[in-house]
């Protein structure tokens, strides 16, 4: 079939150029000035990129009122990445935030046209996704429990129904579909033109053919941008640059990290059938397949992602406007020959075009938006991994927010460029993950799947020790950790290579790591934890620590404080720890993912004092977990120091001796609800440390553990963590951690007033234990994150992560749960006795299972001195 189709493909001498048979570009609006003007002399926003993403910020910042914006293009509106794109808009998005923006995106560029009297080719098409496999058509239920509780209409349905609605698609493979009748299809170029044409109505000054050389910072501000027309001081910039942003960024006086690499993208255009397909025939998404495919004047536009895709421009910077790239038939042979087994009737039809096109993916498959963790007021918002048109609509929405009221309205932290390090912007890492992730866009994704490029990035000094011994690793940002340690006689590549939706290969493995840390004494490296040092020559360093956490720290020497980092509106910054070393001398651990995000809120928050020294020392020390019973005895046996708690409290923290290496800070917590240590190592002693600690442990029953033991003991103790269950939009009023905030310290800190102001009138969502009742473990999906909550038939939130519990043989979700006013829609006060009086059912792929919720009485818990030393040795900061 494959050599017949290409027989039949019969180039035009003189073809027409893409742009003008993709959309009406520059052919009926100009929106850019007709002949080069000089630019402004300054401006309060330049916007770098013509394309959808950078019109979309020009737009959206207009619409909230800001008017002295400079958008600037190298080339023309709408030749770059946006020229070339499929038009496809989708909502069908595993990820929240990246679903609320597709919706919005789709609402968006439905009034489009009426707002700006520009065609923008928006039809509303609807989408199918097909399921080749029991375990996709599961992915496609999860989806759509969760477009069912935002509103988007959307149908699980037999292979049957696809027919109905697509009568070229052969169905025999399958063994069901996804079918969102609202998704749509537009002209991304005329998009971006119209939403160019609104802004430049509103003011914004948008100017073609304008190259910026690099942006002008003093002081880790955004002063200005030097361009091939001269400069322009700015307050802020913006780069949606797209394939050029990394390079962009890396130009400035004071380099900003932005992590995306292009590859090659292959689509082909038919030109039209015996029968022209109708304009509003659903696209087809065919993820098992690789493909997509969707109406195109009258014939087909399919592409995909295959599994050997192609990167370029490693080495430097690409076109000043993107080009057709060279056809490479071979190398889009194999999805060629999927959308002829999908569309058989398509064997003998004519092929106008393969179109091969860059576009830009990120390390994890997710978009970069967000202010530089380096330079204040330099803002990004790139790499849209071939989803632009989806989101460009939403994340220039959410950008924009960012800009005019200092943050977005909804948690973009699965978005935010501080995400990653600079150790992700190597041009080799970035090629070799690309390779990997563009793949991954149509792979099966099944819960705790792991990266296997861009590995051992970093690692702690015991790696090779713990590897040898079976561990099994996790990548967090760059950091290898174990999560969990095959036995002896395990078959480890099955092990490895198990992916499932149901109870995967390893639960009786953690079972084993969960049972020795409550019985005896289990051993894990936490080195990847985040760690930062304050301290000033006077009190400067308490002094600002006040003010930037609501726990107290002016605490004795020695203790340890549990704390949150909160903005103005009282939500969650960080989470985490502060030791008290000395009188001006603090030790701050955050989680692993906190490394950048939590050093520029620092750096932007405290003053420029010569007296305060703020220090990053992640690296400098390996930490260890030591839990159980038993550790005391080890730790006693390694320091000839009574370690009970009459002489080593909870909460405490003291520089000691272990076995023969000196300045070892322990700290009687453990992250996970149950007794043991936590042991600050010199890197140089890491591996001394370790030996003994398993050497004189082996009478007690020690083992090493991994992480995914970890997250079972703090879920089933109701431990929240942050970037997961806690973000920048909750509260510890809202998550039971009252007892940590002390709004009469003494002084004002950041976020009092929010909470004093939520404490008078009520918290309206509520961090809620579900234990699920009717769940069979074996036979049953398991819940992960994300499962809808229902409370008497209702949808009131859902879950934020789950483990099973093998100390209550039963499956624990912890979510927020919420009360809103069905007529108004307006969001009321959650009280315990809501939470209490409700039936709760907890939604896994479609299929409810009745939950009971549990609330712990944090107010009345706390009156015994001795359980709250309990709860906060156990407090969880950090996943």
């Amino acid at each position: 079939m494959f050599f017949r189709l290409l027989s039949d493909v019969q180039w035009r001498t003189v073809r027409p150029r893409w742009r003008s048979k993709s959309s009406s570009q520059h052919t009926t609006t100009s929106v850019a000035d007709p002949q080069p003007i000089s630019l402004p002399a300054q401006a309060q926003v330049v916007i770098c990129g013509g394309g959808i993403i950078g019109t979309s910020v020009a737009y959206h910042l207009s619409k909230l009122g800001w008017k002295d914006i400079v958008l600037l293009e190298q080339g023309r509106l709408a030749a770059g990445s946006t020229r070339f794109c499929a038009g496809i808009v989708s909502t069908v998005r595993h990820l929240s935030i990246e679903l609320k923006m597709a919706d919005y995106s789709n609402k968006l560029y439905q009034q489009l046209e009426q707002e700006t009297g520009i065609k923008t080719g928006y039809v509303k098409t609807g989408s199918i996704s097909l399921a080749q496999t029991q375990d996709r058509l599961i992915s496609l239920k999860r989806i759509a429990s969760r477009l069912s509780v935002m509103g988007i209409p959307c149908q699980i349905m037999a292979p049957k129904q696809v027919a109905h609605l697509h009568p070229l698609i052969n169905i025999h493979d399958l063994v069901g579909a996804m079918y969102v009748p609202d998704d749509a299809v537009v002209s991304s170029a005329d998009v971006s033109l119209a939403l160019a044409s609104a802004a430049s109505r509103k003011g914004v000054q948008i100017h073609e053919r304008t190259s910026i050389s690099h942006v002008m910072v003093q002081k880790g501000c955004v002063t200005g941008v030097e361009t091939d027309r001269g400069p322009i001081e700015c307050q802020y910039f913006v780069n949606c640059a797209g394939q050029w942003a990394y390079e962009l960024g890396l130009s400035n006086e004071e380099p900003v990290s932005i992590p995306l690499h292009a590859c090659e993208h292959f689509y082909l255009l038919t030109r039209p059938l015996k029968k022209p397909l109708e304009s509003n025939t659903p696209t087809i998404a065919d993820p098992d397949g690789r493909i997509y495919i969707r109406s195109w004047q009258g014939g087909i536009l399919s592409g995909g992602f295959e599994k050997n895709p192609k990167p370029i421009f490693t080495e430097g910077r690409n076109q000043l406007e993107i080009q057709n790239l060279h056809e490479d038939w071979d190398h889009f042979e194999p999805l060629l020959s999927s959308l002829l087994r999908r569309m058989p009737g398509l064997e003998a039809l004519e092929i106008m075009q393969l179109v091969n096109c860059p576009e830009s993916f990120t390390p994890d498959m997710r978009c970069i938006m967000g202010e530089s963790p380096t330079v204040q007021g330099y803002f990004v918002l790139a790499g849209m991994n071939s989803a632009g048109v989806s989101f460009g609509g939403g994340a220039g929405k959410y950008l924009a927010e960012w800009l005019v009221n200092g943050r977005p309205a909804e948690n973009v932290w699965p978005l935010d460029l501080k995400r990653f390090g600079a150790l992700q912007s190597s041009r080799t890492f970035l090629r070799h993950r690309v390779m990997e992730v563009m793949p991954l866009i149509y792979d099966l994704k099944v819960p705790r799947w792991d990266f296997q490029t861009g590995r051992q990035l970093r690692t702690s000094p015991l790696y090779d020790r713990l590897d040898a011994q079976g561990a099994r690793w996790m990548e967090k940002h760059g950091f290898e950790r174990p999560k969990y340690f095959v036995p002896p006689g395990k078959d480890l590549l099955a092990l490895d290579q198990s992916k499932t939706f149901y109870k995967p290969d390893w639960f009786d493995i953690v079972g084993s790591e969960v049972k020795c840390c409550k019985e005896a004494v289990c051993v894990i490296d936490m080195s990847s934890f985040t760690k930062f040092e304050i301290s000033s020559t006077g009190d400067q360093a308490l002094e600002v620590l006040q003010y930037l956490f609501s726990n107290d720290l002016d605490v004795p020497v020695g203790h340890i404080v549990h704390t949150g980092m909160l903005n103005e509106t009282g939500g969650y910054e960080n989470d985490c720890s502060i030791a008290r070393l000395n009188k001006r001398s603090f030790f701050m651990i955050s989680p692993t993912d906190q490394q950048v995000h939590c050093w520029a809120w620092l750096k932007k928050h405290m003053p420029n004092d010569s007296n305060l020294l703020l220090e990053d020392v992640t690296w400098k020390y390996t930490a260890l977990n030591l839990i159980g019973p038993r550790a005391v005895d080890v730790l006693s046996e390694l320091s000839y120091a009574p370690m009970t708690p009459e002489h080593f409290p909870s909460l405490f923290c003291k520089e000691m001796s272990v076995g023969y290496a000196n300045g070892i800070r322990v700290m009687s917590m453990t992250h996970t609800g149950e007794p043991g240590f936590m042991l600050y190592i010199p890197i140089e002693y890491a591996l001394h440390v370790y030996n003994e600690l398993m050497s004189v442990g082996q009478k007690y029953g020690i083992r090493n553990t991994g992480y995914y033991a970890l997250r079972s003991l703090r879920i089933e103790k109701f431990f929240a963590f942050w970037g997961q269950d806690l973000d920048t939009f909750t509260t510890p009023l809202e998550c039971g951690r009252e007892f940590r905030v002390k709004l009469d310290k003494g002084m004002d800190f950041i976020g009092r007033d929010a909470l004093m102001q939520q404490k008078q009138d009520g918290v309206c969502k509520r961090f809620t234990m579900f234990i699920l009742e009717d769940h069979d473990t074996d036979l049953d999906l398991w819940p992960w994150w994300g499962e809808p909550i229902y409370r008497n038939g209702r949808y009131v939130g859902k879950t934020t992560s789950s483990a099973y519990s093998y100390t209550l043989e039963r499956h624990v979700c912890l979510g927020f749960v919420q009360n809103f006013d069905e007529e108004t829609g307006e969001a009321l006060v959650v009280t315990p006795d809501f939470i209490n009086r409700g039936e709760y059912e907890i939604d896994i792929a479609g299929q409810r299972f009745q939950a009971k919720a549990k609330l712990y009485p944090f107010s009345s818990l706390f009156t015994q001195r001795r359980r709250k030393d309990e709860m906060e040795l156990s407090g969880y900061h950090g996943k």
